[in-house]
């Protein structure tokens, strides 16, 4: 081995480098940023006059689209070729705003100053270049070059003075832990620092034993620490130290078995270090292969990256990152793979933050990335500033919505925290900048993400942050009111600001905003949640008159969108019986709701019911009564039957008795009394029963399970009208305190109905029909009870009137 040397300026290998403008050297990144042709330009251009050419064409495209990578390329390279120092100065460092360089583009540019450029300024300059290099990307040849440059320029280093050797070991140091554990090039690095050593210690007077013994020392650490890292050439590297050590008196022979003469604990590290090695030499060789596509040799990597993860050594598997990205620079799947591997293994430093910063920008529109890295500057509690730097940054780049409304919320979560814990050695901030914050992202987002819940989650925070952290209720409300008026037909922007109001004790500001909303089209059963949350809402914190004009408004808005329901169905119908039924059949089990109605309920056990007083019409006006109708899927397709259709087409009909009514509506509760219809001629069920219920409120509970099923059929629920006449009746009139929910006419309910008498069970086909008998009054009813008139609201449309206005339309 070729390593002594007197002067302990020059590495092992040399610099052999012309200090003229150099040849290109290709690039380590692939061939769309290499520039290798020589500096000649005959291929390039000919005359200075077609070089000129196309500088122009390349600095107009550059000013249209400063973002295209291989036009900075180009550029740079026309520059080079007409060795235009200042200029080609000024454009790398224009690309090195938007782009990482490569390892070689940073060679060429330290090269071409220091070829330049003299004196101690351009020393410092060029060093600082060679810094800008190594951090961006690993590169074994661009850490030489910086190590041979600074021993031959450092005046320091070259006089061999104490700081010049401390500043180049400490140097050296830096480039082992950036690259030494590198399998395949690492032994370059270890070997240069290893030759300065042996130089310097060829410096030191023979007649200072003390001085020689501990440079013999330092150099004998260097070989025993490369000794136990896994590298190539592991044996060669083994000789060596032998070699060394006979020079030294301390074996006789060098050419003995490898690991003889050598101390216990050497010989153990090498033997462990060539066990990971043969571990490894398969992996690296499926990564050094070039006779394979990216994808499969990013796999590779990928496969090697799993490998050193399961060993559970950080620096090797933080090293074999650093090694993919170099060639693989813009994946953004590595990119998140690698600062995911760092914040769960390190969680906080300048290691973490360093490797975010050279990932946002190798992959500028992976908007997680930018998340990812506020969140780890916090963590590592950097600067408001640097951290509201890098957010303005992240708002230059090409995202989707979703990615901007995710960096504002990141940026809000930020400075809550800051606010709400004040950081030693920082100014306190102010609540402006979060509402500043907020308010842009809703200038910029709301045109975009209108009525979407990523718009109602911004707004939602903003008003949380507004009343617990400003306490400013009156803000609060006007960023409710804001959304409001960009996603009204929204039902949970509406149930967002009640809910505020509600947990605030403000019921009469809740109340008015049901009052608002109740009657608005929501998508989906949204309208008529609406209006079963108002319902809830008043029997919670409202009083009786309270409740009462909730139900007063309410009741026929259920109506009407019952009419409307039914009238859509029964159009489809028209317009395609045959895909009307086969829907019907399939939804036949589907169509039952999954929860019962959520307002709380008392069974109808624990009711004591008054007594009765009064005649039937009063009955009705006290609205306690409901009417209950089965209906009937239209149409019939023998291929498409599920379970209940199955169990229903056996001798044994399944019928409802009064007890069956009674548990229908036991989470409803308050019922008073049930009574089944028969023929008065046949004794047969007419397929009606009438359900009679203690008060209002559990009347209007009890139209609210219109639909839902009973013995696999589904039923329909409307209140009883006592106003009308028996014939009206029959027919199925409507009246102000009735509902229909039938899909088809009353003629045919007559047609479908099926008798049983002397039974007190009613079969369910056809289209059977339940209701609260007329001549049942209600317990505890009293017929003197004054009407209650609306003082602030339209008088309700009746079902007569409803069903009119939808005819006309």
């Amino acid at each position: 081995m070729e390593e002594e040397t007197l002067n302990p300026l020059t590495s092992e290998q040399g610099n052999n480098d012309d200090q003229s403008m150099p040849d290109l050297p290709d690039q380590d990144l692939g061939s769309s940023d290499s520039y290798s042709d020589s500096d000649s330009g005959s291929e390039d251009g000919g005359d200075q006059a077609h070089q000129n050419l196309q500088l122009q064409t390349l600095e107009a495209e550059l000013s249209t689209n400063p973002a295209n990578y291989d036009t900075h390329v180009q550029y740079i390279k026309i520059l080079r070729q007409m060795a235009d120092i200042e200029k080609l100065r000024q454009a790398r460092e224009a690309m090195n705003q938007l782009f990482p360089l490569t390892p070689s583009m940073w060679q060429d540019w330290a090269k071409d100053d220091a070829s330049l450029s003299t004196g101690s300024d351009a020393f410092l300059a060029i060093e600082k270049l060679y810094e800008r290099g190594v951090f961006e990307y690993l590169s074994i040849s661009l850490w030489r070059d910086y190590l041979d440059f600074v021993k031959e320029n450092d005046p320091s280093i070259r006089e061999c003075s104490p700081a010049g050797i401390s500043k180049a070991r400490d140097l050296f140091e830096r480039a082992l832990t950036a690259a030494g554990l590198h399998v395949s090039e690492g032994n370059k690095l270890w070997e240069a620092y290893r030759s300065f050593e042996l130089a310097i210690f060829h410096t030191i007077d023979e007649k200072d034993n003390q001085a020689r013994e501990k440079q013999i020392q330092r150099i004998r650490s260097l070989f025993h620490r490369q000794l136990s890292v896994p590298h190539v050439n592991m044996r060669s590297r083994l000789l060596d130290y032998k070699a060394w050590e006979v020079e030294q008196g301390n074996i006789l022979d060098a050419g003995s078995s490898d690991l003889d003469g050598i101390s216990f604990q050497v010989a153990s590290a090498y033997k462990k270090a060539l066990e990971m090695y043969d571990a490894r030499v398969h992996l690296e060789e499926q990564i050094c292969r070039q006779d394979m596509s990216d994808s499969e040799r990013l796999q590779n990597f990928m496969n090697y990256l799993r490998f050193e993860q399961s060993s559970g050594d950080p620096a090797r598997v933080q090293m074999l990152y650093e090694r993919a990205i170099t060639d693989f620079p813009i994946s953004s799947y590595l990119w998140l793979d690698y600062t995911h591997y760092l914040d769960k293994t390190l969680k906080v430093g300048n290691v973490i933050t360093n490797v975010y910063s050279r990932a946002v920008m190798n992959c500028p529109s992976v908007g997680e990335l930018w998340v990812r890295y506020m969140l780890s500057l916090e963590r590592g509690h950097a600067s408001e500033k640097e951290i509201a730097s890098v957010f303005e940054k992240s708002l230059l780049c090409t995202l989707t919505l979703d990615e901007y409304l995710d960096l504002y919320l990141t940026r809000v979560d930020s400075l809550r925290r800051r606010i709400s814990c004040a950081i030693e050695g920082e100014h306190g901030l102010e609540y402006s900048l979060i509402r500043e914050t907020f308010q842009n992202a809703s200038d910029y987002l709301s045109a975009y993400l209108k009525n979407t819940d990523g718009l109602l989650r911004l707004h939602a925070y903003w008003a949380r942050l507004e009343l617990n952290l400003h306490k400013d209720q009156l803000a609060a409300r006007g960023v409710w009111e804001t959304l409001l008026k960009l996603c009204g037909s929204m039902l949970e922007a509406w149930q967002g600001y009640i809910a505020m109001e509600t947990e605030l004790g403000h019921v009469n500001e809740a109340r008015a905003l049901y009052r608002r909303c109740y009657s608005k089209r929501f998508l989906g059963t949204g309208s008529e949640d609406i209006c079963h949350s108002w319902l809830r809402f008043e029997r919670e914190f409202g009083s009786l008159d309270d409740f009462d004009h909730a139900v007063q408004k309410v009741t026929p808005r259920l109506e009407e969108l019952e009419l409307f329901k039914s009238q859509q169905e029964s159009k489809l119908t028209e317009e395609n019986p045959l895909k009307k039924n086969a829907r019907d059949k399939r939804k036949q089990v589907s169509d039952v709701p999954n929860e019962q109605h959520p307002a709380k309920r008392q069974k109808d056990a624990a009711q004591k019911p008054k007594k009765a007083h009064g005649k039937d019409s009063e009955v009705m006006n006290s609205g306690e009564q409901t009417k209950v109708e089965k209906t009937k899927a239209t149409g019939d397709q023998p291929d498409i039957e599920n379970e209940q259709q199955i169990k229903e087409r056996g001798p044994e009909k399944r019928k409802a008795n009064d007890e069956h009514l009674r548990q229908f509506f036991s989470d409803v509760g308050g019922v008073v009394a049930i009574r089944i219809l028969h023929d008065k001629f046949t004794g047969k069920s007419r397929g009606l029963a009438y359900v009679d219920f203690s008060d209002d409120g559990h009347l209007v509970a009890a139209v609210a399970k219109n639909k839902q099923v009973l013995l696999g059929k589904k039923l329909s629920i409307a209140r009883s009208d006592p106003k009308h006449g028996k014939k009206e009746h029959a027919r199925g009139a409507e009246s102000n305190n009735s509902a229909e929910a039938s899909n088809a006419p009353r003629a045919r309910q007559a047609q479908q109905s099926t008798y049983n008498r002397g039974s007190n069970n009613v079969q369910l086909r056809g289209k059977n029909t339940f209701a609260t008998p007329r001549n049942i009054l209600a317990l505890g009813h009293s017929t003197n009870k004054p009407k209650t008139e609306e003082q602030d609201d339209e008088k309700p449309k009746s079902n007569d009137e409803f069903r009119n206005m939808f005819r006309k339309g």
